[in-house]
């Protein structure tokens, strides 16, 4: 048992007399890995703007709804909602915590009319969940998860499906010499440290496993914040289901980059490039 403390001048000042001071959280443990993902990832009004000027090309009209596929927590939807008044979006995910956290911090900062034009579905892609819409999008690489050519195409076939009859659809691809190697790369952001792993990549079946972490300046860590089991698709196999699935055209968007080989964000329509370190395209299939 430990002895009382007989010393008069360091008589109980407070209640807690004694007891070593609680240790400060470390900036990790307070993190919320949603708000880091949204910020180092994401940026849904590029895609809002991009998407919008994609449409109006190719249909001559307006773009009013939306499916965001893998929504995850819906930024991309509310901010495409958020956009127009006349517009609307739906958006589908497998994981209800997920999308819980999206209704909390996406959805109820805006107004209760934008709210109104937003639906979140707690759902398998592959059903086919609500009415038709001018377009639909599955960002981030998200399809990966469909590893078989039969798998993808159906994919494909729901999306063709769930379209207006003049909608697009809208898809990410990375690529290039860098992504086919286990590599972390960092990029450092306000307040945290971006890192993007691939841990593992075999060429026989193009299966890639990668994570994303987070470290901050006080040497705190969330490793595997985040982890994707994917298969690297390629531009032609990409193409090739998308018209397999019953899609017209499809189109493929460059992302031009500067003097630096960086990227810059504007992407153009093309059908020939060299290949680089690493690229980025949106890929479009048109209904």
């Amino acid at each position: 048992m430990a002895k009382p403390n007989k010393n008069k001048n360091s008589k109980s000042k407070s209640k807690g007399k004694g007891r070593a001071k609680p240790k400060k959280k470390s900036i990790a443990t307070r993190a919320d890995k949603h708000k880091l993902y949204q910020a180092a990832v994401q940026s849904p009004e590029a895609d809002v703007e991009f998407f919008s000027k994609v449409f109006k090309d190719l249909r001559g009209r307006t773009a009013l709804s939306m499916r965001e596929d893998f929504c995850g927590t819906a930024f991309l939807s509310c901010t495409w909602a958020a956009s127009k008044k006349s517009r609307t979006a739906l958006g589908v995910d497998l994981d209800e915590p997920t999308l819980q956290w999206g209704r909390e911090h996406n959805l109820a900062p805006l107004s209760e009319a934008a709210q109104a034009r937003v639906q979140l579905a707690n759902g398998n892609v592959l059903d086919g969940l609500g009415e038709p819409t001018d377009l639909t999008c599955a960002l981030n690489f998200s399809y990966g998860v469909f590893k078989t050519r039969d798998e993808l195409r159906r994919y494909f076939e729901v999306a063709r499906e769930k379209l207006a009859p003049d909608g697009i659809f809208i898809t990410e691809l990375y690529g290039g010499f860098e992504a086919i190697v286990e590599v972390e790369e960092e990029r450092e952001l306000d307040g945290f440290t971006y890192i993007w792993e691939q841990a593992s990549y075999n060429p026989i079946n193009h299966h890639t496993l990668c994570h994303i972490h987070f470290e901050f300046p006080d040497g705190s860590k969330i490793r595997k914040a985040f982890t994707y089991d994917w298969r690297l698709w390629t531009v032609p196999e990409l193409r090739e289901i998308l018209v397999e699935a019953g899609f017209s055209d499809t189109q493929v968007y460059w992302e031009r980059t500067d003097d630096d080989g960086d990227g810059t964000g504007d992407y153009e329509v093309t059908e020939e490039e060299e290949n680089q370190d690493s690229w980025l395209v949106y890929i479009v299939g048109v209904k």
